[in-house]
């Protein structure tokens, strides 16, 4: 039996095993062996030219990926947004084509990749599904794009990219694993768990472990445990938007909110446009520099004073210390201090260190040694 027979076997086993306490240590098993055949079978589509193996060389200050099924308007929002020309302009990752384009907005560079259009089973290799997953795992945000009239292919694109070990909006499980010499599993959690310690412990076996302690440090499901263990996923953010807006009627617009609302997408929360009619742009490139956590930092030039035309792009949290290490140069080697002035700042010209939090609109002169 081949490795897709297997996993068809379990995939169909969990789904027609009841879940309750007296079967949650098997199916934690099952999972968790589910969770090792299809990493084997990742490996081996990759050994045989089959598999993932495509990267996206990163430009500017962030990466956006657009992902939807053909047809919904991904190269003419591309166009619309970006210097791009999707149809001359796209660039080969071998047999992979994804059009890029830069955004510029508020000061910063942000590559969006129109990446082809995403089909059912494209996890599993169809239609090039598994190169275009791979360009997808190596961005900052996710942003699905919808035909207002096709807003189920939402669950199918979610379950794809679940499928691709990509977790949207959600933090990684806070679960660590320590291997050791003796003493079997033991298991330790800053939460009282609904998970009985035997299943944790059935999960850890069934990955290879016989001596490990493992760490937990929130209410973890049978399936953030497996994520956890196999410490392998990749988790961003992800913003839905929904095209060709103006093509519809008013009053049909209750019908796509209840919908999204089937979905679990807060219509609110949801950007709706026209890429034809370029109706919305302003409002998605807002939601996108939100989601990407960008701030602006305005440097203090020695002698050319406020540079606002072009300001340092860092990310929400940064610190002075990340400053320096995007100037590059020597600043990490010679810095002295910092002055701020602006949101972060107790007051103006304020002298603070590397660690210091840095926000957006802030003014950051650097002071280094000679």
């Amino acid at each position: 039996m081949g490795l897709e027979e297997e996993i068809e076997e379990l995939e169909q086993e969990i789904a027609e095993t009841p879940y309750n306490k007296s079967t949650e240590q098997h199916i934690g098993r099952l999972k968790a062996k589910l969770a090792d055949k299809k990493e084997k079978f990742e490996q081996q589509q990759s050994s045989s030219g089959g598999g993932p193996g495509y990267a996206v060389e990163k430009t500017g200050d962030a990466t956006v990926a657009l992902v939807g099924f053909p047809s919904v308007g991904k190269s003419t929002l591309l166009n619309a947004l970006t210097n791009a020309d999707s149809d001359v302009g796209a660039y080969e990752f071998t047999t992979l084509d994804v059009n890029p384009g830069m955004l510029q907005y508020r000061g910063a560079n942000i590559q969006l990749l129109d990446v082809p259009g995403l089909i059912s089973g494209a996890a599993s290799g169809r239609g090039d599904g598994q190169e275009v997953l791979s360009v997808i795992r190596t961005a900052d945000l996710v942003v699905f794009m919808l035909s207002v009239f096709e807003l189920q292919q939402y669950d199918r694109l979610h379950e794809e990219l679940r499928k691709n070990k990509i977790r949207l909006d959600t933090d990684s499980p806070r679960v660590s694993v320590r291997k050791k010499a003796k003493d079997g599993i033991s298991v330790t959690a800053s939460v009282d768990l609904d998970l009985d310690k035997e299943t944790v412990k059935s999960v850890l076996q069934e990955r290879g472990f016989i001596n490990a302690d493992v760490t937990i440090g929130e209410q973890v499901g049978i399936d953030r445990l497996v994520d956890g263990v196999m410490d392998n996923r990749v988790y961003l953010p992800s913003i839905v938007t929904v095209n060709k807006v103006d093509l519809i009627e008013r009053d049909y617009l209750d019908t796509v909110h209840g919908q999204l609302r089937e979905r679990g997408v807060d219509p609110e929360d949801a950007v709706f446009i026209s890429a034809e009619a370029e109706r919305g742009l302003d409002a998605l490139k807002q939601r996108i520099w939100t989601e990407l956590g960008l701030i602006r930092v305005y440097m203090d030039k020695p002698s050319r004073g406020i540079d606002y035309e072009e300001p340092l792009v860092l990310r929400a949290g940064d610190t002075v210390d990340d400053a320096c290490h995007k100037l590059g140069g020597s600043f990490e080697e010679r810095f002295r201090f910092a002055r701020v002035s602006g949101p972060s700042a107790k007051h103006d010209e304020q002298q603070v260190g590397r660690s210091h939090e840095l926000a957006d609109e802030d003014v950051l002169r650097i002071i280094t040694r000679k």
